[in-house]
């Protein structure tokens, strides 16, 4: 008889053993301990895909920026070249006016030389100009100081006829 009563001792003191091991093994301290445990092992790891994410956000933010600066300047010089065109035509007439100049200067008679008509041409007023706006009074500075407005009454009147329109300021 004393073996199933042994049994049943026995039996009573492993339940309260194991049932002790649990409450220790899950004891909140142990759990905090675990918890602790896991977070110095995956913590470093945590910390470098961060740093990782933030350098790939401020090179994306980088480029971004950079492409959008890149469609602005694209837009900008389609949306320009309308004073390059007329930029490329005040060219051609200063070109050709300094050609009748030269030729005037030279001898050859004015009536000759066909000078271009500046009104007829298809220009588009400038709005903003890299530079000092000419003035007939800047103009014909230069043209005295090349010495060819007191030589010439007829680079005079081209002048005072050509010098006009939408690109010059009043005088």
């Amino acid at each position: 008889m004393e073996e199933p009563e042994m049994q049943l001792k026995g039996k009573k003191v492993t339940d309260k053993f194991t049932e002790s091991v649990y409450v220790l093994a899950n004891e909140p301290s142990v759990a905090l301990y675990r918890l602790q445990e896991h977070v110095r092992r995956s913590l470093p790891e945590l910390a470098q895909h961060k740093a990782d994410m933030q350098r790939w956000e401020e090179q994306s933010q980088g480029a971004i920026y950079t492409v959008e600066y890149a469609c602005s300047a694209v837009k900008n010089l389609v949306d320009s070249s309308i004073y390059f065109r007329s930029v490329e035509g005040l060219l051609k007439q200063a070109i050709s006016i300094r050609d009748h100049m030269n030729a005037t200067a030279q001898g050859h008679s004015p009536r000759d030389l066909k000078l271009p008509d500046l009104h007829e041409t298809q220009l588009q007023p400038l709005k903003w100009v890299a530079g000092p706006i000419f003035t007939k009074d800047t103009l014909k500075a230069q043209a005295r100081s090349a010495g060819r407005l007191e030589r010439d009454p007829s680079v005079q009147s081209s002048l005072a006829k050509h010098v006009s329109g939408p690109w010059t300021s009043a005088s």
